[in-house]
Protein backbone atom coordinates (compact mmCIF):
# COMPACT_ATOMS: atom_id res chain seq x y z
CA UNK A 1 0.00 0.00 0.00
CA UNK A 2 0.67 3.59 -0.50
CA UNK A 3 0.27 5.54 2.82
CA UNK A 4 0.66 9.71 3.29
CA UNK A 5 0.89 10.06 6.88
CA UNK A 6 0.31 13.86 8.21
CA UNK A 7 1.76 14.60 11.44
CA UNK A 8 1.41 17.80 13.75
CA UNK A 9 4.90 17.63 14.23
CA UNK A 10 7.69 15.86 13.14
CA UNK A 11 8.30 12.59 14.61
CA UNK A 12 12.38 12.99 14.46
CA UNK A 13 14.19 12.90 16.77
CA UNK A 14 11.73 10.51 19.17
CA UNK A 15 12.00 12.04 21.95
CA UNK A 16 8.61 12.52 23.26
CA UNK A 17 5.43 10.03 23.36
CA UNK A 18 3.83 10.89 20.66
CA UNK A 19 6.46 11.82 18.46
CA UNK A 20 7.56 7.71 19.18
CA UNK A 21 4.02 6.41 18.45
CA UNK A 22 3.91 8.03 15.14
CA UNK A 23 7.84 7.04 14.02
CA UNK A 24 7.58 3.26 14.92
CA UNK A 25 4.21 2.61 13.71
CA UNK A 26 5.41 4.15 10.57
CA UNK A 27 8.77 2.38 10.27
CA UNK A 28 6.48 -1.11 11.34
CA UNK A 29 4.19 -0.43 8.61
CA UNK A 30 7.26 0.03 5.94
CA UNK A 31 8.92 -3.13 6.83
CA UNK A 32 5.62 -4.68 5.76
CA UNK A 33 6.34 -3.36 2.00
CA UNK A 34 4.59 -0.67 2.22
CA UNK A 35 5.83 3.29 0.64
CA UNK A 36 5.22 5.38 3.57
CA UNK A 37 5.37 9.20 2.73
CA UNK A 38 5.54 11.75 6.16
CA UNK A 39 4.04 15.09 5.71
CA UNK A 40 5.08 17.17 9.08
CA UNK A 41 4.12 20.15 10.48
CA UNK A 42 7.84 21.74 11.47
CA UNK A 43 6.79 23.61 14.60
CA UNK A 44 8.63 25.93 16.43
CA UNK A 45 8.55 24.62 19.36
CA UNK A 46 9.80 21.44 18.03
CA UNK A 47 11.72 22.36 15.25
CA UNK A 48 14.38 19.86 14.09
CA UNK A 49 16.14 20.21 10.43
CA UNK A 50 14.53 17.64 8.15
CA UNK A 51 18.34 17.39 6.42
CA UNK A 52 19.85 16.41 9.54
CA UNK A 53 17.28 12.59 9.87
CA UNK A 54 19.61 9.75 9.51
CA UNK A 55 20.03 8.58 6.19
CA UNK A 56 18.98 5.06 7.06
CA UNK A 57 15.86 5.96 8.25
CA UNK A 58 15.07 8.08 5.12
CA UNK A 59 15.60 4.64 3.14
CA UNK A 60 12.75 3.50 5.49
CA UNK A 61 10.74 6.47 5.14
CA UNK A 62 9.94 9.81 3.04
CA UNK A 63 9.75 13.26 4.58
CA UNK A 64 8.74 16.48 3.66
CA UNK A 65 8.10 19.31 6.13
CA UNK A 66 6.44 22.58 6.26
CA UNK A 67 7.82 24.98 8.97
CA UNK A 68 5.39 27.06 11.28
CA UNK A 69 5.23 29.02 14.38
CA UNK A 70 2.73 27.41 16.56
CA UNK A 71 4.07 30.01 19.60
CA UNK A 72 0.63 31.79 21.50
CA UNK A 73 -0.20 35.01 20.71
CA UNK A 74 -2.13 36.30 22.99
CA UNK A 75 -3.49 38.84 20.77
CA UNK A 76 -4.84 35.65 18.18
CA UNK A 77 -5.45 33.64 21.69
CA UNK A 78 -8.55 37.16 22.42
CA UNK A 79 -9.27 37.22 19.24
CA UNK A 80 -10.14 33.57 19.12
CA UNK A 81 -11.89 34.02 22.23
CA UNK A 82 -14.45 36.67 21.50
CA UNK A 83 -15.04 35.71 17.89
CA UNK A 84 -14.57 32.01 16.94
CA UNK A 85 -16.03 28.73 18.32
CA UNK A 86 -13.22 26.83 17.57
CA UNK A 87 -10.59 26.00 20.26
CA UNK A 88 -7.23 28.36 19.61
CA UNK A 89 -4.89 25.64 19.83
CA UNK A 90 -6.33 24.25 16.79
CA UNK A 91 -5.94 27.70 15.06
CA UNK A 92 -2.02 27.25 15.80
CA UNK A 93 -1.88 23.81 13.55
CA UNK A 94 -3.38 25.14 10.91
CA UNK A 95 -1.13 26.43 7.76
CA UNK A 96 -2.14 27.77 4.34
CA UNK A 97 1.60 26.36 2.92
CA UNK A 98 0.59 22.84 4.56
CA UNK A 99 -3.04 22.85 2.31
CA UNK A 100 -0.52 23.95 -0.44
CA UNK A 101 2.10 21.35 0.12
CA UNK A 102 -0.59 18.34 0.84
CA UNK A 103 -2.73 19.55 -2.17
CA UNK A 104 0.33 19.32 -4.37
CA UNK A 105 1.49 15.98 -2.85
CA UNK A 106 -2.07 14.61 -3.13
CA UNK A 107 -2.58 15.23 -6.72
CA UNK A 108 1.05 14.17 -8.00
CA UNK A 109 0.34 10.90 -5.82
CA UNK A 110 -2.20 8.15 -5.50
CA UNK A 111 -2.47 7.24 -1.94
CA UNK A 112 -4.42 3.97 -0.46
CA UNK A 113 -4.31 5.39 3.21
CA UNK A 114 -3.96 9.20 4.47
CA UNK A 115 -3.52 8.77 7.84
CA UNK A 116 -3.89 11.71 10.46
CA UNK A 117 -2.16 11.50 13.39
CA UNK A 118 -3.57 13.85 15.92
CA UNK A 119 -7.03 16.00 16.03
CA UNK A 120 -5.62 19.22 15.18
CA UNK A 121 -4.91 17.65 11.91
CA UNK A 122 -8.37 16.75 10.96
CA UNK A 123 -9.15 20.44 9.79
CA UNK A 124 -6.80 19.01 6.55
CA UNK A 125 -9.75 15.99 5.96
CA UNK A 126 -11.77 18.67 3.71
CA UNK A 127 -8.41 19.05 1.59
CA UNK A 128 -7.62 15.54 1.68
CA UNK A 129 -11.51 14.33 0.26
CA UNK A 130 -11.23 16.81 -2.53
CA UNK A 131 -8.06 15.67 -4.31
CA UNK A 132 -7.60 11.95 -3.25
CA UNK A 133 -9.73 8.77 -3.12
CA UNK A 134 -7.62 7.52 -0.22
CA UNK A 135 -9.44 6.41 2.79
CA UNK A 136 -8.54 8.48 5.89
CA UNK A 137 -7.73 7.01 9.01
CA UNK A 138 -7.53 9.10 12.07
CA UNK A 139 -4.88 8.20 14.66
CA UNK A 140 -6.33 9.47 18.23
CA UNK A 141 -3.53 9.49 20.31
CA UNK A 142 -5.20 10.47 23.21
CA UNK A 143 -8.81 12.38 24.03
CA UNK A 144 -7.60 15.92 24.32
CA UNK A 145 -10.46 16.88 26.29
CA UNK A 146 -10.18 15.13 29.39
CA UNK A 147 -6.59 16.06 29.26
CA UNK A 148 -7.69 19.65 29.75
CA UNK A 149 -10.41 19.07 32.03
CA UNK A 150 -7.95 17.12 34.29
CA UNK A 151 -5.82 20.22 33.78
CA UNK A 152 -8.61 22.65 35.04
CA UNK A 153 -9.44 20.54 37.90
CA UNK A 154 -6.23 21.20 39.14
CA UNK A 155 -5.61 24.51 38.11
CA UNK A 156 -6.39 27.41 41.51
CA UNK A 157 -6.29 29.86 39.47
CA UNK A 158 -10.19 31.25 38.91
CA UNK A 159 -9.24 32.92 35.30
CA UNK A 160 -7.73 30.30 34.12
CA UNK A 161 -10.11 27.77 35.61
CA UNK A 162 -12.65 29.32 33.49
CA UNK A 163 -10.62 30.06 30.15
CA UNK A 164 -9.89 25.78 30.40
CA UNK A 165 -13.35 24.96 31.39
CA UNK A 166 -14.46 26.98 28.10
CA UNK A 167 -11.37 25.00 25.80
CA UNK A 168 -12.69 21.97 27.04
CA UNK A 169 -16.36 22.56 25.16
CA UNK A 170 -14.48 23.55 22.52
CA UNK A 171 -12.15 21.11 21.96
CA UNK A 172 -15.45 18.10 22.96
CA UNK A 173 -17.05 20.15 19.84
CA UNK A 174 -14.50 20.23 17.67
CA UNK A 175 -13.44 16.63 18.17
CA UNK A 176 -17.13 15.13 17.57
CA UNK A 177 -17.39 18.05 14.62
CA UNK A 178 -14.91 15.23 12.77
CA UNK A 179 -16.39 11.95 14.16
CA UNK A 180 -17.51 9.83 10.87
CA UNK A 181 -16.00 11.95 8.88
CA UNK A 182 -12.79 10.09 8.56
CA UNK A 183 -13.37 6.36 7.21
CA UNK A 184 -11.55 4.60 9.82
CA UNK A 185 -10.69 5.18 13.74
CA UNK A 186 -7.68 4.00 15.23
CA UNK A 187 -7.61 5.04 19.04
CA UNK A 188 -4.29 3.84 21.18
CA UNK A 189 -6.26 2.67 23.88
CA UNK A 190 -9.62 0.77 24.39
CA UNK A 191 -11.20 3.40 27.09
CA UNK A 192 -10.51 5.94 24.06
CA UNK A 193 -12.18 3.73 21.60
CA UNK A 194 -15.56 3.45 24.12
CA UNK A 195 -15.67 7.46 24.58
CA UNK A 196 -15.49 8.06 21.33
CA UNK A 197 -18.57 5.39 20.27
CA UNK A 198 -19.98 7.02 22.79
CA UNK A 199 -19.55 10.29 21.08
CA UNK A 200 -21.34 9.05 18.03
CA UNK A 201 -18.85 6.80 16.06
CA UNK A 202 -19.91 4.76 13.49
CA UNK A 203 -16.84 4.60 11.51
CA UNK A 204 -14.92 0.96 11.42
CA UNK A 205 -12.57 1.16 15.00
CA UNK A 206 -9.50 -0.52 15.56
CA UNK A 207 -7.16 -0.04 18.87
CA UNK A 208 -3.65 -0.06 17.99
CA UNK A 209 -1.26 0.87 21.39
CA UNK A 210 2.03 2.61 20.71
CA UNK A 211 4.62 -0.06 20.06
CA UNK A 212 8.35 -0.93 21.31
CA UNK A 213 10.97 -1.82 18.98
CA UNK A 214 13.08 -4.10 21.25
CA UNK A 215 16.12 -3.66 18.77
CA UNK A 216 16.63 -0.01 20.10
CA UNK A 217 17.64 -1.52 23.45
CA UNK A 218 19.65 -4.63 22.47
CA UNK A 219 23.06 -2.73 23.15
CA UNK A 220 21.92 -1.62 27.11
CA UNK A 221 22.32 -2.92 29.99
CA UNK A 222 20.08 -2.69 32.69
CA UNK A 223 21.05 -1.48 36.17
CA UNK A 224 18.53 -2.93 39.32
CA UNK A 225 20.91 -3.38 41.87
CA UNK A 226 20.36 0.35 43.53
CA UNK A 227 17.97 2.08 44.82
CA UNK A 228 17.44 4.61 42.49
CA UNK A 229 14.30 6.49 41.55
CA UNK A 230 13.95 8.37 38.51
CA UNK A 231 11.11 10.68 35.98
CA UNK A 232 11.81 11.16 32.47
CA UNK A 233 9.60 13.00 30.70
CA UNK A 234 8.77 16.47 28.96
CA UNK A 235 8.79 18.95 31.44
CA UNK A 236 7.16 22.06 29.39
CA UNK A 237 3.92 19.92 29.57
CA UNK A 238 1.75 20.67 32.17
CA UNK A 239 0.03 17.27 33.39
CA UNK A 240 4.03 16.45 33.78
CA UNK A 241 4.51 18.95 35.32
CA UNK A 242 1.23 18.89 38.32
CA UNK A 243 2.06 15.01 38.79
CA UNK A 244 5.85 15.73 38.98
CA UNK A 245 5.03 18.54 42.10
CA UNK A 246 2.56 16.24 43.29
CA UNK A 247 5.11 13.47 44.05
CA UNK A 248 7.92 15.72 45.06
CA UNK A 249 5.66 17.61 47.35
CA UNK A 250 3.52 14.21 48.73
CA UNK A 251 5.57 11.59 48.37
CA UNK A 252 9.36 12.64 48.16
CA UNK A 253 9.27 14.99 50.72
CA UNK A 254 8.69 12.56 53.33
CA UNK A 255 11.60 9.91 52.35
CA UNK A 256 14.43 12.51 50.64
CA UNK A 257 16.01 12.16 53.88
CA UNK A 258 17.10 8.02 53.42
CA UNK A 259 20.85 8.47 52.42
CA UNK A 260 20.64 5.07 50.45
CA UNK A 261 17.30 6.58 47.74
CA UNK A 262 17.96 9.21 44.90
CA UNK A 263 16.02 10.58 42.93
CA UNK A 264 16.83 11.54 39.09
CA UNK A 265 14.93 14.28 36.99
CA UNK A 266 15.09 14.44 33.26
CA UNK A 267 13.38 16.04 30.29
CA UNK A 268 13.40 18.97 28.22
CA UNK A 269 12.28 22.58 27.70
CA UNK A 270 11.89 22.89 31.63
CA UNK A 271 11.14 27.07 32.51
CA UNK A 272 13.83 28.73 35.04
CA UNK A 273 11.13 28.59 37.48
CA UNK A 274 10.25 25.85 37.20
CA UNK A 275 13.96 24.66 37.90
CA UNK A 276 13.71 26.34 40.86
CA UNK A 277 10.52 24.81 42.41
CA UNK A 278 11.82 21.28 41.70
CA UNK A 279 15.39 22.23 43.04
CA UNK A 280 14.30 23.21 46.31
CA UNK A 281 13.85 19.75 47.12
CA UNK A 282 16.60 17.01 47.28
CA UNK A 283 16.52 15.72 43.72
CA UNK A 284 19.27 15.19 40.96
CA UNK A 285 18.03 17.28 37.64
CA UNK A 286 19.99 16.45 34.83
CA UNK A 287 17.43 18.31 31.75
CA UNK A 288 17.56 17.16 28.57
CA UNK A 289 19.63 13.91 28.45
CA UNK A 290 21.22 12.68 25.65
CA UNK A 291 20.27 9.24 25.45
CA UNK A 292 17.08 8.27 27.22
CA UNK A 293 17.61 4.76 26.71
CA UNK A 294 20.85 5.23 28.83
CA UNK A 295 19.56 7.46 31.29
CA UNK A 296 16.78 4.87 32.18
CA UNK A 297 19.14 1.99 31.79
CA UNK A 298 21.00 3.13 34.86
CA UNK A 299 17.95 3.50 37.44
CA UNK A 300 15.54 0.88 38.78
CA UNK A 301 12.51 2.59 39.72
CA UNK A 302 10.14 4.78 37.30
CA UNK A 303 7.43 7.06 38.81
CA UNK A 304 4.44 7.82 36.80
CA UNK A 305 2.52 10.17 38.88
CA UNK A 306 0.00 11.36 36.40
CA UNK A 307 -3.43 12.57 37.22
CA UNK A 308 -4.71 14.61 33.95
CA UNK A 309 -4.03 13.43 30.62
CA UNK A 310 -5.39 10.96 28.16
CA UNK A 311 -4.40 7.71 25.86
CA UNK A 312 -1.55 6.07 26.82
CA UNK A 313 2.35 6.67 28.14
CA UNK A 314 4.97 5.90 25.80
CA UNK A 315 7.21 6.09 28.39
CA UNK A 316 5.43 3.38 30.80
CA UNK A 317 6.07 0.75 27.68
CA UNK A 318 9.59 1.69 27.26
CA UNK A 319 10.34 1.52 30.86
CA UNK A 320 8.82 -1.88 31.07
CA UNK A 321 10.52 -2.94 27.66
CA UNK A 322 13.55 -2.20 29.81
CA UNK A 323 12.83 -3.82 32.82
CA UNK A 324 12.34 -1.07 34.82
CA UNK A 325 10.38 -1.20 38.29
CA UNK A 326 7.87 1.12 37.49
CA UNK A 327 4.68 3.03 40.07
CA UNK A 328 1.84 4.88 38.39
CA UNK A 329 -1.14 6.47 39.38
CA UNK A 330 -3.99 4.90 38.08
CA UNK A 331 -3.93 7.34 34.65
CA UNK A 332 -0.61 7.03 34.20
CA UNK A 333 -1.28 3.51 33.30
CA UNK A 334 -4.62 3.74 31.34
CA UNK A 335 -4.64 1.87 28.35
CA UNK A 336 -1.92 -0.81 29.66
CA UNK A 337 -3.80 -3.88 30.18
CA UNK A 338 -1.32 -4.85 33.39
CA UNK A 339 -1.28 -6.49 36.86
CA UNK A 340 -1.15 -4.67 39.71
CA UNK A 341 1.75 -5.64 42.19
CA UNK A 342 2.98 -8.12 39.14
CA UNK A 343 4.22 -5.99 36.12
CA UNK A 344 3.97 -2.51 37.64
CA UNK A 345 2.54 -1.08 40.91
CA UNK A 346 -0.54 1.40 40.50
CA UNK A 347 -1.84 3.88 43.24
CA UNK A 348 -3.46 6.97 43.32
CA UNK A 349 -2.40 7.93 47.48
CA UNK A 350 0.74 9.02 48.26
CA UNK A 351 1.10 6.92 51.04
CA UNK A 352 1.16 3.79 49.27
CA UNK A 353 3.94 5.25 46.82
CA UNK A 354 6.18 5.74 50.17
CA UNK A 355 4.94 2.07 51.12
CA UNK A 356 5.98 0.83 48.27
CA UNK A 357 9.16 2.85 47.68
CA UNK A 358 10.33 1.53 50.88
CA UNK A 359 8.91 -1.93 49.77
CA UNK A 360 11.28 -2.19 46.72
CA UNK A 361 14.04 -0.19 48.63
CA UNK A 362 17.12 -2.76 49.57
CA UNK A 363 14.58 -5.81 48.27
CA UNK A 364 17.05 -7.10 45.54
CA UNK A 365 14.72 -10.01 44.89
CA UNK A 366 11.27 -8.45 44.20
CA UNK A 367 12.89 -5.77 41.98
CA UNK A 368 13.86 -8.42 39.79
CA UNK A 369 11.03 -10.41 39.88
CA UNK A 370 8.64 -7.08 38.88
CA UNK A 371 11.62 -6.23 36.03
CA UNK A 372 11.85 -9.57 34.33
CA UNK A 373 7.40 -9.84 34.64
CA UNK A 374 7.42 -6.13 33.32
CA UNK A 375 9.25 -7.00 30.39
CA UNK A 376 7.77 -9.96 29.05
CA UNK A 377 4.53 -8.62 29.48
CA UNK A 378 5.93 -5.85 27.17
CA UNK A 379 7.47 -8.26 24.39
CA UNK A 380 4.28 -10.06 24.07
CA UNK A 381 1.89 -7.25 24.17
CA UNK A 382 3.54 -4.29 22.95
CA UNK A 383 5.62 -5.52 20.10
CA UNK A 384 5.63 -2.78 17.39
CA UNK A 385 5.83 -4.94 14.33
CA UNK A 386 3.05 -7.49 15.36
CA UNK A 387 1.00 -4.30 16.15
CA UNK A 388 1.63 -3.15 12.91
CA UNK A 389 1.34 -6.39 11.25
CA UNK A 390 -2.78 -6.22 12.78
CA UNK A 391 -3.13 -2.79 11.62
CA UNK A 392 -1.74 -3.55 8.19
CA UNK A 393 -4.28 -6.24 8.28
CA UNK A 394 -7.26 -4.37 9.17
CA UNK A 395 -6.20 -1.64 6.26
CA UNK A 396 -6.12 -4.05 3.92
CA UNK A 397 -9.92 -6.08 4.73
CA UNK A 398 -11.00 -2.43 5.25
CA UNK A 399 -10.11 -1.56 1.39
CA UNK A 400 -10.61 -5.16 -0.04
CA UNK A 401 -14.50 -5.01 2.03
CA UNK A 402 -15.02 -1.27 -0.31
CA UNK A 403 -13.97 -2.92 -3.29
CA UNK A 404 -16.80 -5.29 -3.35
CA UNK A 405 -19.70 -2.34 -2.93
Amino acid sequence: MNILILSNKLPYPPKDGGSIATLNLARGLSKLNNKIFILALNTSKHYYNINNIPSELKKELTFKDVKINTRINLIKLILNLLFSVKPYIASRFYSKKFKIALKQILINNKYDIVQIEGLYMCRYIAIIRKNSTAKISYRAHNLEDKIWEGIAKNTTSYIKNLYINNLVKRIRRFDKFYINKYDFLIPITQNDANTYVYYGTKCPIHVCPAGFDFEKTNKYKSNNQDNSIFFIGALDWLPNQEGLMWFLDKVWSKISNSDDIKFYIAGRNATNKFIKSIQKYKVYFLGEVDDAYEFMSSKTIMIVPLFSGSGMRVKIIEGMAMGKVIISTSLGAEGINYTNKKNIYVTDSANEFIEIIKLLAGNSKLVQKISKNSHEYVRNNFNNEMLAHTLNNFYISQIEKNKKY
